[in-house]
C-alpha cells in the first residue's frame, strides 16, 4: 500500500481515491512510496476531494416534511426525500492550468456508473477546443472515464469542458445536481524518451532535442514499465520505502530500502519516478533500482524544473510490458481501436 503524507506549499494534494490534484511548482513533499509498486487499480486507494467534488449528503436533499398540525388531528404528511446525488470524486486537470500534450480529461465518479447510463453521461459533457480535435471518451472502469485526442494535443490549444450533469442519472438511482467546468491550456510539447538498453534519456521540446542524459532503469527482478506515461505530479523530496509497496519490510532483507531522495517526477500511481538516487549516483552503467528511472543529481534537478503534468514519458526496452492505461495517465498505451471500444458514444470532433 502506498502511504503518502504530503506537505506542499500552496497546493491541495489529498490522498488518492480518484486523481491526485494536478498542478506543480517548486514543492516540498514527504511521501512514503517505492519504485515498482504493484499495478494500480483503476481508482487509486485513499480519498480525494478536489475542487470539483461535492460534499452535499443525499440526506440534505429533503423535499419537505410536515409534522402533525396543531390545529388538526389529521395524520402527518408523508416525508419525501430527493434521490441520492451522483457525486464526482475528482476531475483532472485543474481549472486554469497549463498541461502537457498527453494530458487527458479524467473524471472519477464517487459511485459506480451502470453501463447503460454511460452514453447519456458522455452526451452531457461538452469539450470545446480552440481548433477542432478528433477525440473520444473511454471508460476504464465503472467509475473512471477519460477523454483524449486521437493523437497528442497541439501546443497552444485551449480546452474548455462542461459536464452538465444536472438531472443526469448513473443508472443506479443517483442523479447529478449541477455542472462541472474545466478550462486549461496545452503548453510546450515536452517529450521524454527513455531507452533502457542504451542507458539514455532524451528530452525534446517542440520536436527539438534539448538534453540527452545518462540513465538507469529497473533491475531484472523489478523492471520498469514500458510505454507512454504522462507526468502525474512532481516533488522536490520523496521518501521511498520498500515496505510501503510490499517489497520488503524487514531491514535485513536485501531488497529493503528507506530513502528520502530529491527531484522526483512521478509517472505512474504505482510508484514509478524519474529521480536522483544516492544508490546510483552516476547512472549509465548498470541497473537502477525497483522500477524507477535514475538520473544524475544535476540532470534530475533540471528535469524536475522542466516537467509539468501531462508531459509524455515514453520508456522502451523493458521486459515488463506496457503500464495499464489507468495507472496514472497512461492513456496513450491504448491503441485508438481499443480506446474507442471503451467509449459509449464513439469518436467525435470537438466544437470550436
Amino acid at each position: 500500500m502506498l502511504v503518502r503524507q504530503r506537505t506542499i506549499n500552496g497546493m491541495n494534494h489529498p490522498p488518492r481515491s480518484g486523481h491526485p490534484v494536478v498542478g506543480i511548482g517548486i514543492v516540498l513533499m514527504l511521501v512514503l512510496v517505492g519504485c515498482a509498486a504493484p499495478q494500480s487499480p483503476a481508482v487509486p486507494p485513499g480519498g480525494s476531494s478536489p475542487a470539483a467534488s461535492r460534499s452535499a449528503s443525499p440526506a440534505s436533499g429533503t423535499l419537505g416534511s410536515a409534522g402533525p398540525s396543531s390545529a388538526s388531528s389529521a395524520p402527518s404528511s408523508v416525508q419525501t426525500s430527493a434521490p441520492p446525488a451522483m457525486l464526482i470524486g475528482s476531475i483532472a486537470p485543474l481549472d486554469g492550468t497549463t498541461v502537457g500534450v498527453a494530458m487527458p480529461i479524467s473524471i472519477v465518479f464517487s459511485d459506480p456508473v451502470k453501463a447503460s447510463a454511460r452514453a447519456d453521461i458522455e452526451q452531457h459533457i461538452t469539450v470545446a477546443t480552440s481548433s477542432p480535435v478528433q477525440g473520444a471518451w473511454h471508460w476504464f472502469s465503472d467509475r473512471r472515464v477519460d477523454f483524449r485526442p486521437k493523437t497528442f494535443w497541439t501546443p497552444g490549444t485551449t480546452v474548455a469542458m462542461v459536464a452538465n450533469f444536472d438531472h443526469v442519472g448513473d443508472g443506479y438511482g443517483r442523479y447529478g445536481t449541477h455542472a462541472y467546468t474545466r478550462t486549461f491550456t496545452i503548453g510546450d510539447d515536452i517529450e521524454t524518451h527513455v531507452d533502457i538498453d542504451q542507458h539514455r534519456t532524451v528530452v525534446t521540446k517542440n520536436g527539438q532535442v534539448i538534453r540527452t542524459m545518462l540513465s538507469d532503469a529497473g533491475n531484472p527482478t523489478f523492471p520498469t514499465w514500458d510505454g507512454t506515461m504522462a507526468v502525474v505530479t512532481k516533488a522536490a523530496s520523496v521518501r521511498m520505502t520498500s515496505c510501503s509497496v510490499g517489497i520488503a519490510c524487514n531491514p535485513s532483507d536485501p531488497n529493503f530500502y528507506d530513502l528520502t531522495l530529491p527531484w522526483d517526477v512521478e509517472i505512474t500511481w504505482s510508484g514509478t519516478y524519474l529521480h536522483y538516487s544516492t544508490g546510483d549516483p552516476n547512472p549509465g552503467q548498470g541497473y537502477g533500482s525497483h522500477g524507477c528511472v535514475h538520473l544524475s543529481l544535476t540532470d534530475a534537478e533540471w528535469f524536475y524544473n522542466l516537467s509539468k503534468p501531462g508531459d509524455p514519458v515514453t520508456i522502451t526496452g523493458s521486459p515488463r510490458g506496457l503500464a495499464a492505461g489507468d495507472n496514472g495517465y497512461a492513456d496513450y498505451n491504448l491503441s485508438w481501436t481499443d480506446w474507442l471500444a471503451g467509449s459509449a458514444t464513439g469518436e467525435l470532433t470537438t466544437p470550436v
